[in-house]
């Protein structure tokens, strides 16, 4: 690959991460009716036809902000699991829940807007899958249904983060009910680390 070819290839990868940094900073200040292609154009000084050559549309656009946001909050669950003084389950647990409530457009992103990120399949991004295995590390590794308990405990902790943000369940008992799902799930001590 040449020198103006590498080159190239680099300002295009800049521009697509500018565009997705920009939606996210367009979605957290004015949630995602505000997230058009026409404002993301203008903001990032590109031409419409230049933002569609990245992303097909403002859903590819959120499956971009939705996976950023996977990479994110997978390392914010595995630290969060690697300083566990008790139950690794309650301190993910916990993370998870804070992450949604501190970043609320790209919990969105990741959770609500349609994106065509397929979850539980052979598709299924890096990003993701180590958000899942943080989870999975949770339960002994010789627990044939650590899997499916991984999955009951995200839901649940999905339907606390969406009801609580929506108002429908008062968010001054989330400790609480994080402290029953753990009680039921989790372990006595914390999960080793994933190798």
């Amino acid at each position: 690959m040449s020198a103006s070819s590498e080159r190239r290839e680099r300002e295009r990868a800049q521009r697509h991460q500018m565009i997705i940094r920009t939606a996210r900073e367009l979605a957290e200040a004015e949630g995602w009716e505000a997230v058009t292609t026409r404002r993301l154009a203008e903001r990032v000084e590109y031409s419409q036809p230049v933002l569609y050559s990245h992303f097909k549309g403002k859903d590819a656009i959120v499956g971009a902000v939705a996976l950023d946001g996977f990479g994110e909050l997978a390392e914010h669950l595995r630290r969060a699991r690697l300083a566990a003084t008790g139950p690794a389950l309650r301190a993910v647990g916990a993370a998870y829940l804070e992450f949604a409530i501190a970043r609320p457009a790209l919990y969105q992103a990741m959770f609500v807007l349609p994106t065509d990120l397929a979850f539980a399949s052979d598709e299924t991004p890096a990003p993701m899958r180590a958000c899942f295995d943080e989870f999975v590390s949770c339960f002994p590794a010789d627990d044939e249904r650590g899997g499916l308990a991984a999955e009951v405990t995200w839901s649940a902790l999905h339907g606390m983060a969406v009801l609580s943000a929506g108002g429908r369940i008062p968010g001054v008992w989330q400790q609480e009910r994080l402290d029953l799902l753990v009680s039921r799930f989790a372990v006595d001590q914390a999960a080793p680390p994933l190798a």
